[in-house]
């Protein structure tokens, strides 16, 4: 077998092991009977068991944003870029279910400069959702909500899809993506109100958006920092500051 499709081999049988047993109870001699190779023949193709970890982590954070960096970019309107990249992001988790579990939990197995990297990859995919959560509150198509607890509603809700979703189920991805996103969207939007009256209050977290608010750094719905003391692993993976 050629040399890449031998390590391609490998890196599917450390990905389904991974999620199955998870990192720390894995062995490289697991690897090797599930790539149906012996152990000593492994360490031709990789250094550690942990370059195996950092691909799955990085091809997972890197397929998240290859999919929705189109869609910031393109000219569709805010709400329709959300609809388009919710059904991306959970294309993703849905279709590749073993490496998204790897993402979601293992990533805290990494080691401290690879992590960093791992951090460095997860705020760019974040700027993504913060951009278009942006253009639409300044369009008006958004009410004036914090952009970093409006991405943490839409992350969280389609990270979990890899904890429930069945393929053979009755609905597909973008089904899925469509269910959320009406939801949230119809959270985001502006209450409509009569002609000519004018705008009501606005709730106190509104107000404080609207003026500026400092960078509160919410916890749920984001890949848990490794160096949490105690922390739950929520496995709810990429999101968010």
């Amino acid at each position: 077998m050629p040399r890449v499709g031998r390590k391609e081999q490998i890196l599917a049988a450390a990905t389904a092991l991974f999620a199955r047993k998870g990192y720390h109870a894995t062995t490289v001699r697991d690897i090797a009977e599930e790539a149906g190779m012996l152990s000593g023949s492994l360490y031709a193709h990789i250094d550690t068991k942990q370059d195996l970890l950092v691909a799955v982590v990085e091809r997972a954070a890197e397929a998240f944003t290859e999919a929705v960096v189109p869609i910031a970019r393109s000219g569709l309107p805010p709400g329709e870029k959300i609809r388009a990249a919710m059904r991306a992001h959970v294309r993703v988790v849905a279709e590749s279910r073993e490496a998204a579990t790897v993402f979601m939990h293992e990533w805290r197995a990494l080691d401290e400069e690879r992590r960093q990297a791992a951090l460095a990859l997860r705020d760019r995919y974040e700027a993504l959702w913060d951009g278009m959560i942006r253009e639409g509150i300044a369009s008006g198509e958004f009410r004036p909500v914090d952009p970093k607890f409006a991405r943490l509603l839409l992350l969280s809700a389609a990270n979990w899809i890899y904890q429930w979703y069945n393929p053979d189920g009755p609905l597909g991805p973008d089904e899925v993506a469509d269910r959320f996103t009406d939801l949230i969207l119809n959270g985001l939007r502006p209450e409509p109100r009569a002609e000519g009256s004018e705008p009501g209050p606005q709730a106190p977290a509104q107000r404080e958006v609207a003026h500026g608010v400092p960078d509160l750094r919410g916890e749920a719905g984001r890949v848990p920092r490794p160096d949490r003391a105690g922390g739950e692993d929520r496995g709810d993976g990429l999101d968010a500051r």
